[in-house]
């Protein structure tokens, strides 16, 4: 009782909060900046011939999925206390010297609901610096994994040894079906995308992480398919895509909703080569360009060495999780709990100075991507 009390003055407090941004904007704003470009009729998902063409006007897509080593969560990536440009520039300085191009990046809906505009231009600055270092962004709105409740202020020290121990979904299994918050979901939709619609930093939209991860299954599924239809509102010209990353029966309604209404197929995969040559099989079918936008784990046979030569054959996108090892602790493996370094880092590529956690794997990283061009 205690916990849902907190949550629905939670909810009252960012309904209230959205009403007054809302209220001030429109105030302020001249009749040409309230004039919106959201088109009133529902984007179609691209055709496939639209999806191909794009595909082959873009370098081959390699990178990995960004935190800067000094956020534990999206919420201290984002918040204005704690964002940390200094950080990621030189962060993302590390990437492009290996040649990576793009980020995959989380973002959260209570950074947004405090300060709209403070968040935007944030993100704004974030372009900035990946323009700098040659790399562009797939930015994540939305978040089944981890750790219910997120909240803004201070966020959680690390537990030692423990992975991504800090990581928050967004909005929270708790809050995924309270329809009272959909109109602050739909709001941030809306605004990040209409406001990046046409950026040529952005390279893409994943809209929605493993939608009915952490045992919350199809109580996510009415708030994706609004997710979607809100996306498909706003005339983007970037491509829109919902990962596929659980192929067992809970997830079949999930896994159709998915593939029909993304303009690229984009999918997770940390098991074994031999498995990921059966399921890019299986996605061919779709006839649609392919990006796998998580892989990486090396205690489980999932390598640079062992995955990145096949992405590059198949020219399938490649987007490994972790870049610099910090706070998310992802060096370490899911369900571990260890009480010093590993001697097989689970993901990440450099350590904080910048240095390799493996020289051999950046100098292939470095090798497969110049000979791509």
């Amino acid at each position: 009782m205690k916990i849902r009390m907190i949550i629905m003055i939670r909810n009252t407090l960012i309904l209230q909060l959205l009403s007054t941004v809302l209220f001030v904007q429109g105030c302020t704003s001249t009749n040409e900046e309230i004039k919106s470009s959201i088109d009133p009729r529902i984007r179609p998902v691209w055709s496939i011939e639209k999806a191909q063409r794009w595909y082959a006007e873009q370098e081959w897509i390699v990178g990995a999925n960004f935190t800067p080593s000094t956020a534990i969560n999206q919420i201290e990536f984002w918040q204005e206390a704690t964002y940390d440009p200094e950080t990621i520039d030189r962060e993302l300085g590390y990437a492009a010297a290996i040649g990576f191009n793009t980020m995959r990046v989380y973002i959260h809906y209570l950074v947004w609901a405090r300060n709209p505009r403070g968040m935007k231009e944030r993100m704004e600055n974030f372009l900035d610096l990946c323009e700098k270092n040659s790399i562009r962004v797939m930015f994540v709105l939305f978040d089944d994994c981890w750790n219910d409740n997120p909240d803004l202020g201070k966020q959680p020290d690390p537990k030692p040894g423990v992975h991504n121990s800090g990581w928050v979904q967004c909005p929270g299994g708790s809050l995924v079906d309270d329809e009272s918050l959909f109109p602050v979901l739909k709001a941030y939709t809306k605004d990040i995308l209409d406001h990046f619609r046409r950026d040529d930093r952005v390279v893409m939209w994943d809209l929605y992480n493993e939608p009915g991860n952490s045992d919350i299954l199809e109580r996510s599924l009415p708030l994706l398919k609004n997710i979607v239809s809100w996306a498909r509102q706003v005339d983007v010209e970037q491509p829109i895509t919902v990962g596929l990353w659980n192929w067992g029966d809970k997830f079949r309604n999930f896994n159709k909703f998915q593939a029909e209404n993304s303009d690229i197929i984009t999918f997770h995969h940390y098991n074994k080569v031999e498995q990921l040559k059966t399921k890019i099989a299986e996605f061919k079918e779709f006839g649609r360009p392919m990006i796998c936008t998580e892989y990486m784990a090396r205690t489980r046979n999932n390598t640079f060495q062992s995955h990145l030569p096949i992405f590059k054959q198949e020219n399938i996108g490649a987007i490994n999780w972790g870049l610099v090892s910090g706070k998310t602790n992802t060096i370490y493996m899911w369900d571990s709990v260890y009480t010093s370094e590993p001697n097989l880092w689970f993901h990440d590529v450099f350590r904080q100075d910048g240095t390799p956690y493996d020289e051999s794997e950046t100098d292939l990283i470095r090798h497969l991507i110049s000979t791509s061009k």
